[in-house]
């Protein structure tokens, strides 16, 4: 598999280098040269397999013979060693649940197949895997990678930002894993992460990896759970197939986009957002104006400059699709808590990020069509928004239980690249 820096088209790496490197030059991102496409036929012969088997030869379609298709198997196998259920929310809608792994969000798909794939490339070589995140990368990241030899991990985290529940997932796990409570916001989060990637020392010093949804391995994983989520519907509802995803780094999106261009059935997608709703405003006006970043019930969306939306934009440009059928919207956090509530009254509890996208949803569904939306975690990681909105308890799942009263292991800094620089060097070689 060869894969191109969209910032740089002449910079070409291979798969085990552009999951090496992370990034390319100019802190660019990898697409793939090729696009493959699956034939109709493959399509229905693939949607009849169980969920390892059809992600391998989806994966295996994109990397190629880098890894070899007995190995491949074996990596998915032990990454996605849980379900993706779709649960019916209504006669036309229906939710593909994505946190049933281990740290109960749809990262674990990602961070666990990443965690796979890295090993198999990088050997004893010794890495340091440094990321940001709003909530969920972080917890994914952390213990998929838990316990790793030769791997190091460093999660930066906007402080205050994220739910305490979702902080005690990542940040009570010690050993290998070095957690950082920045003072800003998720984009300075994500800033920072870019300026160490910049800095060639540090780079080569510390062997940089990156975990965000910008590193290939993690984005193609996620291609696999739209297949299965189709799998799972009847033939009728594949026909008129609208999916709709709660949207913040617009990596889900991505690989979305990336499986109905390798051939699965869908009819169209809408990218819902919260308040930071850069791509809707530029969707709806055709300029990129990104405001700051404000803090909402949705945490994991509250990104004001999306990572991967050059990437959604390369994809539209090599498909010659039209940027203008991509549905959008901006949900507020008035309306987010009126469709949980609308949610609980008909028997389905949710969190904010799943709400954005019910709500977007069923304010777009036409007549005849079927909908699915995304629940990207478990209602009980927003255990206290969630509780004051539906009025409610929650039980906490063993997941979340296990770890609530253990203490945290972060350290502070400000949103200062020197010192997040010179905290990296002091970390034990």
């Amino acid at each position: 598999m060869k894969l191109y820096n969209l910032k740089d088209h002449n910079e070409q790496v291979s798969f085990a280098q552009a999951v090496k490197q992370g990034l390319g030059k100019q802190q660019g991102l990898f697409f793939p040269l090729e696009l493959p496409e699956f034939a109709l036929s493959d399509i229905d012969g693939l949607l009849e397999q169980d969920f390892v088997t059809r992600s391998s030869r989806i994966l295996s379609a994109f990397i190629g013979d880098e890894i070899p298709e007995d190995e491949l198997y074996q990596r998915v196998k032990n990454a996605f060693a849980f379900p993706a259920p779709v649960a019916k929310v209504e006669e036309d809608i229906s939710c593909l649940e994505l946190f049933h792994g281990p740290t109960l969000a749809f990262k674990d798909f990602g961070g666990r197949f990443m965690a796979q794939v890295l090993t198999q490339v990088s050997g004893d070589q010794p890495v340091t895997i440094l990321t940001a995140t709003s909530g969920d990368t972080g917890a994914a990241v952390a213990h998929a990678f838990h316990g790793m030899k030769n791997v190091r991990v460093v999660i930066l985290y906007p402080r205050g930002k994220i739910s305490p529940l979702q902080e005690k997932l990542f940040c009570t796990l010690g050993d290998n894993i070095h957690t950082i409570a920045i003072d800003g916001d998720f984009d300075q989060c994500q800033a920072l992460v870019k300026q160490a990637f910049d800095d060639e020392e540090l780079k080569y010093e510390l062997k940089l990896n990156s975990a965000n949804s910008i590193n290939i391995s993690r984005l193609l994983a996620q291609i696999c759970y739209y297949f299965e989520a189709v799998a799972q519907l009847p033939q009728e509802a594949r026909n008129q197939l609208v999916i709709s995803v709660p949207s913040g780094n617009f990596g889900d999106l991505t690989a979305g986009l990336l499986a109905k261009s390798l051939g699965l059935p869908v009819k169209r997608f809408i990218a819902a957002t919260n308040a930071n709703d850069t791509v809707p405003r530029y969707l709806h006006s055709g300029e990129w104006d990104p405001k700051k970043t404000v803090a909402t019930l949705s945490n994991a969306m509250d990104v004001s400059q999306p990572n991967n939306w050059p990437r959604v934009e390369e994809l539209y440009r090599r498909k010659t699709w039209q940027l203008k059928d991509l549905g959008f919207a901006s949900i507020s956090d008035d309306t987010t808590e009126d469709a949980m509530r609308e949610l609980a009254d008909i028997g389905y509890i949710s969190e904010p990020h799943a709400a954005i996208a019910y709500r977007a949803l069923r304010d777009q569904l036409k007549p005849g069509e079927f909908g699915l939306f995304i629940g990207t975690a478990h209602p009980a990681k927003f255990k206290e928004s969630v509780e004051a909105i539906l009025g409610q308890e929650l039980d906490l799942p063993k997941e979340l239980a296990d770890r609530a009263d253990l203490p945290l292991l972060s350290h502070n800094l400000p949103a200062d690249f020197s010192e997040m620089r010179a905290f990296l060097m002091a970390l034990p070689k």
